[in-house]
């Protein structure tokens, strides 16, 4: 994948938008594979191919990130904002309540899982999170487990699965998932569960206006992230040249 086409992968602008888009897949029975694109992302993108292909069956991606959000912006696509996967567990409930249909929970651990499903029921009344499934360690999402957790998932009659299993596995569960079951929406989420249920804590909401949650977050586990936020920041000037090349090339065609 070209750091052009990394780029495109965000094909869902806004939160507004999306909510949208997830309302008619839940009124019309149909199923989708959502995916929120930050910098790490980028980087496993260009050194992991099942990563590359679980992308690219993504039904719809928004950009999880100041910098996506900037470099987007940077390539001519003004109207993309930030949308947070984090911050999409509570609209997508509500709306789940709001359409009358179950959701699932799977990845993080059983505890963390129990208390998010509580408190989300709590949150939105009506909502019903219909099933709770924690993997054991190592585990793999292309294996005989997960697909057995995924019928499950579509044995509890939820239409919506929340995928706490961190990137790259999160994402090509979501594309096995919809492939085995179309009628189910899978949302990778990350850690978004574990917040829910405050077995981790976020950073401040004055952190994350100034967009700092990255630095917050490396000073509050520099030993896990160090590497990961370097390697983000060695393919930031590659980013941006493709960026302008993009704005450049489509500049010249709508003359």
């Amino acid at each position: 994948m070209t750091r052009i086409e990394a780029l495109t992968l965000v094909n869902v602008a806004t939160e507004a938008a999306l909510l949208d888009k997830v309302s008619g897949c839940l009124a019309n029975g149909r199923g989708f594979a959502l995916a929120t694109l930050n910098l790490d992302h980028m980087v496993k993108l260009t050194r992991d191919p099942a990563f590359r292909a679980a992308y690219r069956a993504q039904t719809h991606v928004v950009a999880d990130g100041n910098p996506v959000v900037w470099l987007s912006r940077l390539a001519g696509r003004r109207s993309v904002t930030l949308v947070p996967g984090s911050e999409l567990i509570a609209p997508l409930s509500a709306l789940a309540a709001e359409k009358g249909v179950s959701v699932a929970f799977l990845g993080s651990t059983e505890p963390a899982l129990r208390a998010a499903a509580r408190r989300l029921e709590a949150d939105h009344p009506g909502l019903k999170v219909a099933a709770c499934l924690s993997p054991a360690f190592g585990f793999d999402p292309t294996g005989p487990e997960a697909d057995a957790m995924l019928d499950q998932i579509a044995a509890s009659g939820a239409r919506v699965c929340f995928l706490a299993l961190g990137a790259p596995k999160q994402e090509i569960l979501a594309a096995r998932g919809r492939d085995r079951h179309p009628g189910i929406g899978f949302v990778s989420i990350g850690a978004g569960l574990d917040f829910i249920a405050g077995l981790q804590t976020r950073a401040p909401l004055w952190v994350r206006k100034i967009a700092m949650e990255w630095l917050w977050r490396l000073l509050t586990n520099p030993r896990r992230l160090a590497r990961r936020y370097l390697d983000c920041a060695l393919i930031l000037p590659g980013l941006t040249g493709a960026a302008l090349a993009e704005r450049a090339r489509s500049g010249t065609e709508s003359q």
